[in-house]
């Protein structure tokens, strides 16, 4: 009987051993069975070389394109302020009133002396005709037709300093009324009724500013502007358009102007103290958006790249130096992680300077699924893919 218990138990200690046995066996094939899963999905773009624009983010300020100091040209007191502050005036527009007392009195003065040297004009043209009849007669001497012509000639100067006398009286009358001497917006009134102001004087009555167009003042840096020459002459570059760059203002909170400028022109000389080219850009202002001195970032395109190499920025990645890295598919649909060398950032994507070349497929969405070497089902990646996903993102957060 105890050897019959002895024998039971090393058969039942013999089943759990096989047992645990079959087991251990069904979990170390269970990876082998996974191997002929399907490999993962993942989106690729194709590197195609294209012409893209080499655009540059440089600092600016808004500038009037002409900006005039309102200022009287005869002496008086300021009777009256035509213009509303701030308002948009036309060039010719009456902005201050002189009193024109004085100068319709001086007006009256000069046209009298005018009359009275007239009238004298007339004695002395009868004079010399009498004399010169009385000559050809034989009558008088030649000392009295001397003297007629004489008083002739200067009461002709005296007439001719009387018309310009009347002319300055009228000019000054004229003046009495201060107008604007450009348009644009004009500015607060710097000078109230009551004061004595002189066209001698240094007081400014009001300024007023051209704002459409405007012009946008930036700066770069002359050794940029030289590479970029460079650039250009060895063939790397291209002229984007020959005579009149695309520029562009970015506003101070991020976002675009809406109307587009041209570059005007770029100083010959370099400033000594910052080592800056000044540009000078125009743009159209109707709504009045853009203010002196409102600061702007102006996007200038120089030139283009004809044969530039970009991928989607999720496309890359980096490690734990820094290295741009991209996921590369080859022609035996497996993934190899690749170093490459990043240049600026263009929209959403990065210009890729080396490390890549035409025909290779990139991966754009899924490489968080493989490993280098892993095998991949490379699907086309197309931008409205990444927009879903941003959009799922955004409503899943």
């Amino acid at each position: 009987m105890p050897a019959l218990r002895s024998l039971t138990r090393v058969l039942l200690a013999a089943s759990a051993f096989a047992f645990l046995a079959a087991c251990s066996d069904d979990e170390a094939a269970a990876p082998a069975g996974g191997a002929g899963a399907p490999p993962p999905g993942v989106s690729v773009v194709t590197i195609a070389p294209e012409a893209l624009p080499l655009t540059n983010d440089l600092p600016g300020r808004i500038a009037p394109t002409r900006i005039a100091e309102v200022r009287p040209r005869v002496a008086g007191i300021i009777i009256e302020r035509v213009f509303e502050q701030g308002s948009i005036v036309k060039e010719g527009d009456v902005l201050y009133r002189i009193d024109p007392e004085p100068f319709r009195v001086q007006v009256a003065s000069a046209r009298a002396t005018l009359q009275r040297a007239e009238a004298t004009q007339l004695l002395a043209r009868q004079q010399q005709q009498r004399q010169s009849e009385l000559r050809e007669r034989n009558v008088a001497s030649g000392q009295q037709f001397d003297s007629a012509v004489a008083a002739l000639a200067q009461a002709d100067a005296d007439v001719a300093s009387a018309r310009a006398g009347l002319a300055a009286a009228e000019l000054d009358l004229q003046y009495s009324e201060v107008k604007a001497p450009i348009s644009g917006r004009i500015g607060r009134a710097l000078i109230t009724e009551g004061a004595l102001v002189s066209s001698a004087g240094a007081e400014n009555l009001a300024t007023i500013q051209q704002l459409d167009p405007v012009y946008a003042d930036f700066t770069q840096s002359a050794s940029d502007l030289m590479a970029l020459r460079r650039a250009l002459e060895l063939g790397s570059l291209t002229s984007s358009d020959p005579g009149e760059a695309k520029v562009q203002l970015i506003l101070d909170d991020g976002t675009a102007y809406k109307h587009q400028g041209r570059l005007l022109f770029s100083e010959a000389a370099v400033d000594a103290t910052t080592g800056q080219v000044t540009l000078r850009g125009e743009f159209p202002n109707p709504d009045g958006d853009l203010l002196p001195g409102m600061y702007v970032r102006v996007l200038i395109e120089q030139g283009v790249e004809p044969n530039a190499i970009a991928v989607p920025q999720q496309a890359v990645q980096r490690d734990g130096s820094g290295r741009a890295q991209v996921y590369v598919v080859g022609e035996d649909k497996k993934a190899s992680l690749r170093n490459v060398s990043t240049g600026r950032i263009l929209g959403n994507r990065w210009v890729i300077n080396e490390g890549l070349k035409a025909g290779e497929l990139v991966v754009v969405e899924g490489f968080q699924k493989i490993r280098p070497g892993a095998e991949v089902n490379a699907q086309p990646w197309t931008q409205q893919q990444a927009d879903a996903s941003a959009a799922s993102e955004t409503k899943t957060q």
